[in-house]
């Protein structure tokens, strides 16, 4: 007879071998290179600090890559398009910015000789089309920006910092925006919520479009409550809370409205010019 628990870790491991773990999907992978001991080096982590400080939407995955080439390769499996940022050393100005699109990373060094602290961008890519063959991402874009001090311990430079601002933008504009949440098209449609204790309430859809990273600065304007979005919370601000699975955030308003609080449903206008969300605090 066969011991109950010799059966039950049979199928346990029956169980373990059958099942597939296969890394989360994205849409797009933004992988930072580099050394963020060593000044301009660490441009690439640096850059994707700041883009999760930007809040991104879920179809988007960051990642730290530092200097472990072979983890930036296993990284790749599952995404639809892969960035990667890391600093150069070609002897250009400093800040001079290097896009390398798909099509120019057919030839790549070969892979012979390597240990894990000669890696670099180019030998993870070649590692990751190696390692992981038709799951190897074909949407491959690089960004390289020129170095100009790599000493221990130093900050990013003006030049590659000013850069870098640059970068982000192209990224914004290019990768990450359209896989933004819109906002309700129908102006009408946008509306926010009043708490009794004094918070304000936004829907999901409204919140992503408009406050991604979930940090915002609250003013009264006359007979309105302004709420105007901050690119993270190292910038200070009131704090945008996630209150339900579906999303929906809440931020306490109290204080600016000297706990007058107008309970209950409003309209609300997103004024593009002033980069604001304005909410009347009066019926019509």
């Amino acid at each position: 007879m066969i011991p109950t628990s010799a059966t039950s870790n049979d199928t346990a491991r029956t169980a373990s071998s059958d099942a597939v773990l296969d890394p989360p999907g994205c849409a797009l992978l933004i992988v930072g290179c580099g050394n963020l001991l060593r000044g301009d080096d660490g441009v690439g982590p640096v850059l994707v600090r700041h883009l999760f400080d930007r809040g991104m939407p879920d179809p988007v995955r960051l990642a730290d890559g530092g200097t472990a080439g072979m983890d930036v390769a296993f990284k790749m499996r599952g995404a639809e398009r892969v960035v990667i940022v890391d600093a150069s050393s070609t002897g250009a100005a400093p800040g001079t910015v290097y896009r390398v699109p798909g099509a120019e990373l057919a030839q790549l060094p070969p892979l012979q000789g390597l240990h894990s602290h000669s890696f670099r961008w180019d030998h993870a890519i070649a590692f990751a089309r190696w390692a992981l063959a038709d799951e190897c991402p074909s949407d491959i874009t690089v960004f390289l920006i020129e170095a100009a001090d790599m000493t221990l311990g130093a900050d990013l430079s003006p030049a590659v910092a000013a850069a870098m601002e640059q970068v982000i933008e192209i990224l914004e504009t290019e990768f990450i925006g359209p896989l933004r949440p819109k906002p309700p098209s129908d102006p009408d449609e946008l509306t926010v919520q009043f708490t009794a204790d004094g918070y304000l309430r936004l829907g999901a859809a409204l919140a992503a479009a408009h406050f991604p990273a979930d940090a915002a600065v609250a003013r009264k304007q006359d007979d309105e409550l302004w709420l105007l979005p901050l690119r993270g919370p190292r910038n200070g601000g009131l704090l945008l809370k996630q209150r339900n699975p579906a999303g929906d955030r809440a931020v306490l308003v109290r204080e600016v409205l000297d706990d007058e609080i107008p309970v209950g449903e409003r309209p609300a206008v997103w004024d593009a010019d002033h980069g604001a969300l304005r909410i009347p605090l009066e019926q019509k």
